[in-house]
């Protein structure tokens, strides 16, 4: 049942994190940067994190060994994002996104290095069945274009949301409720975002009331419920699983471009549905898969006396 629970943690995190084009393009098309939207979207996370608390009347106290660690996680949080996004400069958006991607392939080779754990054969084959899909459902073929820079630019990208994973899933804040630790983390990245927006363009004023309303649900659904369920998905099955299942995100956002805002859905874009489909269930029905193999092995050994 955990396996259930953390399982539907994932796909949920993935899926709700794929939903940011639906509010970040038409805040963009009114003509706020994206230093500005991620400002007001942690924000209006922490804002709306630290409501939940207060409703729910849950204790905001941490102890002081937690705050090395949380501070920890907002830089890597907020790297993996400012890496990302500053490899966009350097190559095409989607084989930047196809390279993010891979920090899957980062979290089961960090848990092996430093905590010994292996990963089963299905385990990395449903990690390159997610990475082609995700490369087919992001690169165009106008954009197979690479930049060494760039590469190592958005390779630290994956690192560090592989780090975030694996700090979640083996730190001393494991324990800790979700939303008391987003609540903390967002707070580290508000400020750091804050910063940058201060020292590049400054942070705009909100053009109008409808991109008040998509900042709003930009920093709910694929912010503060993102990552709840991350950490609760991490807690129930790990941070490899969990990883692998973030391959449902770029499938969110290939559907909403298809039928929200009338984006192309090549014969390309199904095939990368299909491997990162496979991925998935894979990942879902490892055990499974791994008992029935056993025991078809058992039947057809050879026998000795």
């Amino acid at each position: 049942m955990n396996n259930l629970k953390g399982f539907f943690y994932g796909i949920a995190t993935s899926v709700t994190f794929g939903l940011i084009p639906l509010f970040t393009l038409p805040l963009m098309a009114k003509g706020l940067i994206f230093d500005s939207i991620l400002f007001y979207r942690f924000l209006l996370a922490t804002m709306a994190l630290g409501f939940m608390m207060l409703i729910k009347k849950e204790s905001f106290r941490i102890q002081l060994k937690d705050i090395p660690v949380l501070i920890l996680l907002g830089f890597l949080y907020t790297g993996s994002a400012m890496f990302l996004f500053w490899g966009y400069n350097f190559m095409g958006a989607g084989v930047a996104t196809t390279i993010h991607f891979t920090y899957p392939i980062f979290v089961t080779l960090f848990m092996f290095i430093f905590f010994r754990e292996r990963a089963t054969w299905i385990t990395w084959m449903a990690i390159l069945l997610a990475v082609a899909g995700v490369a087919k459902l992001s690169i165009k073929g106008d954009e197979l274009s690479f930049d060494p820079l760039g590469i190592f630019i958005v390779i630290l990208s994956a690192v560090s949301y592989a780090s975030y994973i694996i700090v979640v899933n083996k730190s001393r804040v494991h324990s800790m409720n979700g939303r008391k630790l987003a609540f903390f983390v967002f707070i580290v990245s508000t400020l750091l975002f804050a910063v940058k927006a201060l020292t590049n363009e400054g942070i705009q004023s909100v053009p109008d009331n409808l991109s008040w309303v998509n900042l709003f649900l930009l920093a709910v659904v694929p912010t503060v419920i993102s990552n709840i369920t991350l950490v609760l998905a991490v807690h129930h099955i790990g941070g490899t699983l969990t990883s692998v299942l973030g391959a449902m995100e770029p499938v969110t956002a290939v559907c909403i471009g298809a039928f929200v805002f009338q984006e192309e859905f090549t014969w390309q874009s199904r095939l990368g549905i299909l491997f990162i489909i496979t991925a998935v269930t894979l990942i879902i029905l490892s055990k499974t898969i791994q008992k029935t193999l056993s025991t078809v092995v058992r039947k057809i050994r050879p026998r000795h006396a």
